[in-house]
């Protein structure tokens, strides 16, 4: 299994960015995906999951803001985040436990290097 992100960098507050993981080594349609951040105040925080089935569940604090995608055709998972908050700098994760459903947690077996979002002024 391999997931790397990128698509991250420093961003004014109120500002958008796209996150991009590309996945391979396991069949990606049946596989639920997840993003999970971390910072050095919080640590682990999950932010966002997308089934299977393209359900998708997110973090109250980005419900509204933050978009979970899937393509399967490119093997690729996407986060659009939108009026980014300070709040928001972090290092970004694409995780997953190669199950079929999201499940809210942070503790995945597979995970990408990440790729650090800022977001200041």
């Amino acid at each position: 299994v391999q997931l790397v992100e990128s698509g991250g960098g420093l961003v004014q507050p109120g500002g958008s960015l796209r996150l991009s993981c590309a996945a391979s080594g396991f069949t990606f349609e049946l596989v639920a995906l997840n993003w999970v951040r971390r910072t050095p105040g919080k640590g682990l925080e999950w932010v966002a999951g997308i089934s299977a089935g393209d359900i998708s569940e997110y973090l109250h604090s980005v419900k509204g803001r933050f978009t979970i995608s899937r393509d399967n055709a490119k093997n690729t998972l996407y986060l659009e985040m939108r009026s980014l908050q300070t709040d928001d700098t972090a290092v970004y994760y694409c995780a997953t436990d190669l199950r079929a459903w999201v499940s809210p947690r942070t503790d995945f077996t597979y995970w990408g290097q990440g790729t650090q979002v800022t977001v200041s002024s």
